[in-house]
């Protein structure tokens, strides 16, 4: 080894220790009779020093001459410092160097290497191998990497076995669009990068896997924001022999064992909460449980008073904001606007006032006496100083609008900490969606999904398809939905069916899927299983919006990597060998 010790190891105890350190220089300063040197590796910060009359004058010439971001190796002794620094963990030390190498020049980086840095995104992410020295970002992925290491100890410990699963698959049609790689020695055919290793999964359950995990690279090639990237990490799981009540069990373990390793945090039991009641408490199946604000529907209280926008709705519901009465108008004016963005698609807001003396003020009084404002009071159990916000139209649009106005008072009013964790599990998802613009039913989760076994018989009646619900979970901290999973159709039968109902024709799912048809004949255990999003539970760890953060070499809202510049045009000699001639038109 080139050092002795890392930069964050020495403390009082190494003083009068001779010492060798690598690293970067991170900043100097020369005070004319004594000049320092910051040097830092992954492990932390120590401080060099050289002093005139003490170390030598060529020594001190050549740290002169050293720029930010140099990598150098120093050998010194370990010296009390005489002016401590109780916010570095080496502050009581500084070594007094007596021999310098320069192992590597740096240019001047484009951006500062501090904590606090002047860099853009933009500019950081060019240049992310040197925004990876900065401590907050080596920090995400250390985090990340011990969320890593637990989830494998935990586990591990349950008796699950990590398999890997083929990265170079068959293109599927349901689920987002596929990342396609062309065959050089099969012209004209196409792998395709997995969305998620589920058949694989389900197939290792028949060969007798009976307990798998992986932590997975996953592909989508789907429009991105903050919690997307077009390659992300799974936790994958799957379970033989068991029930949803099993997989709930056990995976709710997964995530209190994470919170205690990673976070030093008890949750809990996690309570549940049906689909239903999340979209008509929340108007979210994903719902942000660190405060209350439910939605109260008001159809039965509001119309009939010659209001047009209540009484043509198809729902009015609203959510009391406590204390929040002593909004001003342009506050007012301001959650209007809020609610009228094209990205949340509300056309109005109603409000009303609990006033002191228990009166109620809302900005529709014309339409409404103080007897029929009292009810509205009554129906949200409000109180003095209380704010009602109100919306009313379509039921499944208005349901969403109130959902983001819900989301945005509690960020307003402060009840979004990042450092408050609620987790719960929602169950009972429909097992189908039908889709107005396509003419025919999708899988809510995927096509692998069993119904629950009680609304089996619900299928074969037109009438009752949309009924039925699935034997699907998702588990939701602070809105955020970190896994989601199901209990899977094993019989050959029952999957066919299900092929039938989101439009497979037999050759269509045979072309598809027949090699998981097959599987199914040769005795397949009833099994389940759930994925984790990896990247979202290091963001919710590391109290970040984006997992962007915790990625090593991430990509741009563009699906860009813009510091090797990929994605890019290949030559025509590659497009040759693979048999491919490109004409793209514009979009």
């Amino acid at each position: 080894m080139l050092r002795s010790h890392t930069c964050g190891e020495l403390r009082a105890e190494h003083i009068g220790q001779t010492v060798t350190l690598c690293g970067w220089v991170q900043r100097t300063r020369d005070a004319g009779g004594i000049f320092w040197i910051v040097l830092r590796d992954r492990y932390g910060l120590t401080q060099l020093a050289l002093e005139e009359g003490v170390e030598s004058a060529e020594v001190r010439e050549q740290a002169r001459q050293l720029g930010r971001e140099f990598v150098i190796c120093v050998t010194g002794k370990v010296a009390e410092r005489y002016s401590k620094n109780d916010k570095m963990p080496t502050g009581d030390i500084e070594i007094r160097v007596e021999k310098l190498e320069v192992l590597n020049p740096a240019k001047l980086p484009p951006f500062l290497i501090e904590d606090e840095t002047d860099g853009g995104d933009d500019l950081r992410m060019k240049y992310r191998y040197l925004d990876l020295r900065r401590n907050p970002v080596r920090q995400n992925l250390m985090l990340r990497h011990r969320v890593a290491q637990a989830t494998r100890r935990y586990l591990d410990g349950q008796a699950f076995i990590e398999v890997e699963t083929p990265v170079l698959i068959k293109s599927t049609p349901e689920g987002a669009r596929d990342f396609v790689v062309p065959s050089r020695m099969n012209p004209g055919e196409f792998y395709a990068l997995p969305q998620s290793p589920q058949t694989f999964k389900q197939l290792l359950m028949v060969s007798g896997f009976d307990r798998y995990f992986q932590i997975v690279k996953c592909f989508r090639d789907e429009d991105l924001r903050a919690d997307r990237q077009p390659e992300f990490t799974q936790i994958d799981c799957e379970m033989s022999f068991v029930e949803q009540e099993d997989i709930l069990s056990t995976f709710e373990g997964l995530v209190q064992y994470l919170f205690r390793e990673v976070k030093g945090l008890e949750i809990g039991t996690l309570p549940r909460m049906t689909y239903a009641d999340a979209m008509r408490y929340y108007g979210n199946d994903k719902p942000d449980t660190r405060f209350e604000m439910k939605f109260v529907e008001l159809n039965d209280v509001v119309k009939g008073h010659n209001f047009p926008v209540f009484d043509n709705a198809g729902l009015v519901v609203g959510i009391n904001a406590f204390n929040s009465a002593n909004y001003t108008r342009k506050q007012l004016d301001e959650l209007t606007e809020f609610v009228k963005r094209p990205q949340v698609g509300a056309t109005g807001l109603v409000y009303a006032r609990i006033e002191a003396d228990g009166s109620v003020k809302s900005s529709v009084d014309k339409f409404y006496s103080q007897e029929a404002l009292q009810q509205w009071k009554a129906a949200f159990n409000a109180q003095p100083g209380d704010l009602l916000l109100v919306l009313a139209g379509e039921p499944n649009k208005t349901r969403k609008a109130l959902s983001e106005l819900r989301l945005e008072m509690g960020q307003r009013m402060g009840l979004r900490d990042k450092d408050t964790f609620s987790a719960l599990w929602v169950v009972d998802f429909p097992l189908l969606e039908y889709i107005e613009e396509e003419g025919r039913y999708f899988a809510m989760h995927h096509p692998f999904t069993s119904p629950k076994p009680e609304d089996v018989a619900l299928l074969d009646n037109p009438d009752t398809i949309g009924e039925v619900r699935a034997n699907a979970y998702d588990m939701v901290i602070n809105g955020v939905e970190v896994g989601g999973g199901s209990i899977r159709i094993h019989d050959r039968a029952v999957q066919a069916r299900m092929f039938s109902l989101l439009g497979f024709s037999d050759e269509e799912a045979k072309a598809q899927f027949g090699f998981l048809l097959d599987a199914f004949e040769y005795g397949a255990p009833p099994h389940g299983g759930i994925a984790f999003g990896f990247d979202r539970l290091c963001s919710l760890f590391g109290g970040a919006d984006s997992i962007r953060d915790f990625i090593a070499f991430p990509k741009n809202n563009s699906g860009r990597d813009v510091m090797i510049d990929s994605p890019s045009q290949i030559s025509d000699a590659q497009l040759k060998e693979l048999s491919i001639k490109t004409d793209v038109v514009a979009k």
